[in-house]
């Protein structure tokens, strides 16, 4: 067990890394995003990858019909956010919940541990039942264990059960933030 405390460990502060590893290994070819503090390093493991085709977005929606044209083309995507832009995105989520086309959404949570812009609480109280109220599947992680687990299995479900799956990431998991 020693060796796995230490893995866990070194996880504390490079869960991107572990993330992006399970996203490759369940052949993502396709990243889209709206640029994030909270997503950058994963950000720039998928950007210096040539075998993935990264989108920046100008607004989360569009992220939903790139993920549906994605697996349309035979290609399997995640798109990554933070809960602010979750409300930018519900009516556009119609597309893959009645299209039933896999879409893995991480979503790094604002709003909640230590923020200090009180415009980020309303949508952070309302991501998770927004979400689930237009028919996705929640889940949500506080550790770096935990997401590396929960994002494994959501991949999975996503990708080979044709589940619309958003994965929370805790606000303390992201860390502070600071200006």
């Amino acid at each position: 067990m020693h060796s796995h405390q230490s893995n866990s460990d070194m996880r504390a502060d490079d869960w991107p890394s572990e993330l992006y590893r399970i996203l490759k290994a369940a052949d993502v070819r396709q990243m889209s995003y709206v640029p994030d503090a909270g997503h950058s390093q994963l950000i720039r493991l998928f950007s210096a990858d040539r075998d993935v085709t990264t989108n920046v977005l100008t607004t989360e929606e569009e992220g939903v019909a790139i993920a549906a044209g994605a697996w349309l083309g035979g290609q399997r995507s995640v798109l990554l956010m933070q809960s602010s832009g979750v409300g930018n995105c519900i009516n556009m989520l119609s597309l893959s919940a009645i299209g039933r086309f896999p879409l893995l959404m991480l979503v790094t949570m604002r709003g909640e541990w230590a923020e200090f812009n009180p415009w980020q609480v309303p949508m952070s109280r309302a991501t998770q039942p927004s979400l689930e109220a237009i028919g996705l599947k929640v889940m949500r992680a506080e550790t770096a264990e935990d997401l590396v687990e929960t994002v494994e299995s959501a991949a999975a479900l996503a990708y080979d059960s044709d589940q619309q799956i958003a994965v929370l990431i805790g606000q303390r998991l992201i860390g502070k933030k600071k200006w």
